[in-house]
């Protein structure tokens, strides 16, 4: 069985924990197995600090799937240290709010050399990954420059606006000023990354996983080709839910929400991926939501699941669950 699942970064990481143990496969780390999971990574929080390529999505997922995951965090490294960030701060060097560790510079120093080297990003991911042995085939979005940011009020001239860096609304400001707007810079002039449209074309089973909607799912989609793709593919494309009661389950999902003018609910953003039968540019076949939600989306077959991925069972489950949903038998 061949499975594609479109990902950002925690929760994405952690939902191909599941879909991995829903396979047969071991979460973490490599195995032997006839099935082929390809994930299809979200690059557009991508930026450039301190003179280090960071790639937030790709590493979380990297480091995720292949155990060296600061579980507490969800981010970054185990046992992580941070000398070189004290340091920086001692030379007063910004931006100061951006925080790295030293182990996760090694990564960053790597990636950079590559890219100066013009290597392309898949090429480096995959190097990366030959450390970590993730298990899943990572391809992010697009080799071509794309980064997200965010239309606020500035807050040095608050009649004005101005445009800054996702990562800079997202850790500096907590996502707490309002956003006008959300635009995935170069999304538009990018190509999809090396397989990307190939692993769709070919896949038995498409999955979102709940990751934010705008931001990380969104933001691959925003790359042309993608979304035609999904609407061609024979494979079954199923959504899971990343809002449950009405709030986000992770992160300030509800902000980039309310950002595109979407409601924060199962609903409305099952009805903003919309239906491959019933709309012209929809994308989804099924829609996961949790259990006890009463969730209606035009031409998109619903179904409620516990959907709190609480542990490798509890999110294997949630993967079963999506897999029969796009048609396929998963025993």
């Amino acid at each position: 069985m061949k499975v594609v699942v479109v990902v950002g970064g925690v929760g994405g990481a952690r939902f191909l924990l599941g879909v991995k143990a829903a396979l047969g496969l071991p979460a973490i780390g490599p195995g032997d197995s006839a099935h082929e999971i390809t994930a299809l990574v979200n690059t557009g929080d991508d930026v450039w600090m301190h003179g280090l390529r960071i790639c937030p999505d790709l590493d979380t997922c990297m480091y995720t799937l292949g155990g060296g995951i600061d579980t507490e965090r969800g981010w970054g490294h185990q046992g992580e240290t941070w000398v070189v960030k004290d340091e920086l701060a001692a030379y007063g060097a910004e931006p100061s709010w951006f925080g790295l560790g030293d182990k996760d510079v090694a990564t960053h120093l790597i990636r950079s050399q590559m890219l100066r080297a013009d290597y392309p990003l898949s090429a480096v991911t995959e190097a990366l990954c030959d450390r970590w042995q993730p298990g899943v085939r990572l391809l992010p979005m697009s080799d071509d420059r794309v980064e997200t940011h965010v239309v606020i009020d500035d807050p040095e001239q608050p009649e004005q606006r101005k445009a800054i860096h996702f990562q800079e609304w997202w850790v500096r400001y907590r996502a707490e000023m309002p956003a006008h707007s959300i635009v995935p810079v170069g999304a538009d002039e990018a190509k999809p990354g090396p397989g990307v449209l190939e692993a769709i074309a070919e896949a038995d089973a498409v999955l979102f996983a709940p990751s934010n909607p705008v931001v990380s799912v969104g933001t691959v989609l925003a790359v042309p080709g993608v979304r035609q793709a999904l609407r061609k593919t024979e494979a079954g494309v199923v959504g899971v839910s990343p809002i449950i009661g009405g709030k986000a389950v992770r992160g300030m999902a509800d902000a980039c929400l309310t950002a595109i003018g979407v409601e924060t609910s199962a609903e409305a953003v099952g009805r903003h991926f919309g239906s491959r039968h019933t709309s012209e540019d929809g994308l989804l076949d099924g829609w996961l939501v949790a259990s006890g939600e009463s969730v209606h989306v035009p031409g998109v077959a619903v179904r409620a699941v516990p959907l709190l991925m609480t542990d490798v069972a509890a999110t294997a489950a949630m993967a079963r669950a999506a897999l029969e949903l796009s048609g396929v038998d998963v025993d």
